[in-house]
């Protein structure tokens, strides 16, 4: 790129907010001639023509070669087949490592594959993961059913506890895996601590045994958290959750260091976890561009519906980063902040049902999620969040069935809790809903 072109983009950059890039991205690319177009067009060929078996070579040579290995690049990508490449997701790519503040992003067909994706380049046979105590259900499934079979160990410890943590690493700990917030606790990793404690770690380490930190940060979405800028490795999302935004099209990514393109590249060419084309057109003309304004609305809902369910006999507690009640206030004040600084709590609710056991709690809950599912309009029983209809689950039976009953118990799962992920209807409507299903679920 030549001077003039690398000034001019340092100064749109330093002129226009983030909100403003998420919408426009990059309005000279190279990837594609669409200068007569308001939106890039969708991509829809599989496979690419190329004028010469040479220029095919050079397309494969060029292949997952972001480093000196090759001394001359092309003008322009050669694309060759949809596995290795396409315009909708490179483009797609650059936007969201600019929005989460990392230097690269690959995209995969779903939040696990981008899961897999960045701990398959960081692990080993022999190497170990090193994991919070309460992850995401089928998170818990890869890492206790598959990884054995790989002789890759993983252990669970409380990283909220930072002494746990350090004193729980060894020789062959490879990889810090956490979630902020955790689904579905809502409980929030320090990880700026986390960081700092790998940072003085690595400092005593050979670099090629070095330790590396990733955080799912899917609960939170780039608008109310960027790990990266906090000391942290990798970030993954499911793309399918708030970045995505409308609940039409599965996806995940993982943003990191540029040293990792080219090895997450070979990993999804290899196991074939590739984000089709139309999936990725969606998140970067409507997702990605619509999050700022979608999640500042679902946030001021949720505090308002977190503040109503406080109100509420039938419920023991409620977590919500946004509430003065909630027991990480603090580090949630620090740590949760938007592109321009103001403190985003997120939409996403954890409430437990108030019982005279957990097994009453679990009665409550599950008793009163099927009284919405039959009877809410504004509250939809489902999987998923960050979609613009309000999603409630009971994370116990549905999204973590995956962890033992005991385990759950053991991992501060309670039997009763409910998870609620805001959308973009009016407040009134979401508290009428769940006003009326608690008058009669009693």
């Amino acid at each position: 790129m030549d001077t003039a072109k690398k000034d001019s983009e340092k100064k749109e950059e330093q002129s226009h907010s983030v909100e403003a890039h998420l919408i426009y991205g990059r309005m000279d690319d190279p990837r594609w001639d669409y200068s007569h177009h308001l939106l890039p067009p969708i991509s829809a060929s599989a496979t690419y023509r190329l004028d010469s078996a040479q220029r095919g070579a050079q397309g494969f040579t060029e292949f997952a070669h972001t480093t000196d290995e090759v001394d001359v690049k092309s003008r322009v990508p050669i694309y060759i087949y949809d596995r290795l490449g396409e315009p909708n997701k490179d483009m797609l790519e650059e936007n969201l490592a600019y929005a989460e503040g990392g230097d690269v992003a690959v995209t995969f067909a779903s939040g696990m594959a981008a899961i897999s994706g960045v701990l398959g380049i960081l692990t080993g046979s022999g190497s170990e993961v090193l994991a919070h105590k309460v992850l995401y259900g089928c998170t818990y499934s890869l890492m206790t059913n598959w990884y054995p079979r790989l002789k890759i160990a993983v252990r669970f410890v409380d990283f909220s506890n930072a002494e746990e943590v350090a004193a729980a690493i060894t020789k062959h700990t490879r990889v810090l895996y956490m979630e902020s917030p955790v689904n579905p606790t809502m409980r929030l990793v320090d990880l700026k601590a986390i960081a700092d404690l790998v940072a003085r770690v690595n400092a005593a380490r050979d670099p090629k045994d070095r330790l590396y930190t990733v955080v799912d940060s899917t609960f939170a979405t780039p608008f109310c958290q960027r790990p990266i800028a906090l000391g942290i490795d990798f970030v993954v999302h499911s793309l399918t959750k708030g970045i995505g935004g409308f609940g039409t099209d599965i996806g995940g990514v993982v943003i990191g260091p540029r040293w990792s393109h080219d090895h997450l590249l070979l990993f999804r060419k290899d196991f074939g976890g590739v984000l089709s084309a139309k999936s990725a057109w969606p998140v970067l003309v409507v997702g990605l561009p619509s999050l700022a304004v979608r999640m500042r609305q679902m946030q001021a809902t949720a505090q308002r519906v977190a503040e109503y369910l406080e109100t509420r006999a039938e419920i023991e507690r409620v977590l919500y980063p946004g509430l003065v009640s909630f027991p990480q206030a603090e580090l949630a004040h620090r740590q949760m902040r938007d592109f321009d600084g103001n403190f985003a709590p997120g939409a996403m609710i954890y409430f437990v049902m108030k019982g005279t056991g957990p097994e009453d709690a679990l009665e409550r809950a599950e008793r009163f999620i099927n009284t919405l599912a039959r009877e809410a309009y504004c509250v939809t029983l489902a999987v998923s969040l960050g979609n613009i209809r309000t999603l409630i689950e009971h994370p116990g039976s549905m999204t973590h069935s995956a962890i033992p009953a005991e385990a759950q118990v053991a991992k501060g799962l309670d039997p009763g809790g409910v998870r609620l992920a805001i959308g973009l209807e009016k407040p009134e409507d979401i508290i009428n809903d769940l006003e009326h299903v608690l008058h009669h679920a009693r």
